[in-house]
């Protein structure tokens, strides 16, 4: 079992019967999927879920988990997702696989984040992961000169490799990835990207997971936590 594999799967405690779970996108979410998907074959149990991506919702319908959209409910209880970087007061940059739009409704929807990750993921301050910024395809141009205000480097992601054309999400936008190398206040960059012109969404995700699960070579999960108000294993919250 790999580390993100261990951490997926420690996830599964913090599930219980009758939850509004989120699903994440990615590599490492699919391995909580497939947990999900493992424990609900052998004992269906009710439960809901939201998927970010298309790549979500299909693998889970492979489980037969059962999916809702959005806008069927008014909250989420839990939603398991990973992440492209951690620091230490748990900010996050999502968006690597291109779905942080979604990925960020919901876990805003969510009354807790859990992030699943190995060691890999865990930087002293964020910024060496290329910062991913959803633009809309009209003027991105124009979008992306005004986002080298920030950054210098900054490249429209393409679908494959040069001359293919540029990667768009589900929701029909395309990805600036923003080479920044170190970001020294994100809260504040955050608040100054989303006031850019042609800007959808940006992928800091900022004091917004409650705990991180790291996995590690030898089988056991670190657990890191932002806040003491957070879900505990089997049920109730700790004050």
């Amino acid at each position: 079992m790999t580390p993100r594999e261990a951490a997926a799967r420690r996830a599964m405690d913090f599930v219980r019967e009758g939850m509004t779970l989120g699903l994440g996108t990615g590599k490492t979410a699919s391995h909580f999927i497939a947990a999900l998907g493992e424990r609900w074959s052998r004992d269906p149990f009710p439960l809901r879920c939201v998927a970010t991506s298309r790549q979500t919702y299909e693998l889970a319908a492979q489980w037969r988990i059962p999916l809702v959209e959005l806008n069927e409910v008014e909250r989420i209880d839990l939603t398991v997702d990973g992440a492209d970087e951690v620091d230490p007061a748990l900010n996050l940059i999502k968006g690597g696989g291109g779905a942080l739009v979604r990925e960020k409704l919901v876990a805003a929807a969510s009354q807790e984040l859990i992030i699943v990750c190995d060691a890999s993921k865990l930087r002293p301050a964020l910024g060496a992961f290329p910062l991913p910024v959803a633009i809309l395809p009209f003027g991105w141009r124009t979008t992306l000169r005004r986002l080298q205000a920030f950054c210098q480097h900054v490249t429209l992601r393409l679908s494959s490799g040069p001359g293919t054309p540029p990667y768009t999400t589900d929701d029909g936008l395309y990805i600036a990835d923003m080479h920044l190398q170190v970001i020294r206040d994100p809260g504040a960059l955050e608040r100054s990207l989303k006031c850019v012109t042609g800007v959808a969404e940006v992928g800091l995700f900022i004091a917004m997971a409650s705990r991180v699960l790291v996995g590690h070579e030898d089988g056991h999960v670190e657990e890191k936590t932002r806040s003491q108000t957070v879900l505990q294993p089997g049920g109730g919250n700790a004050t």
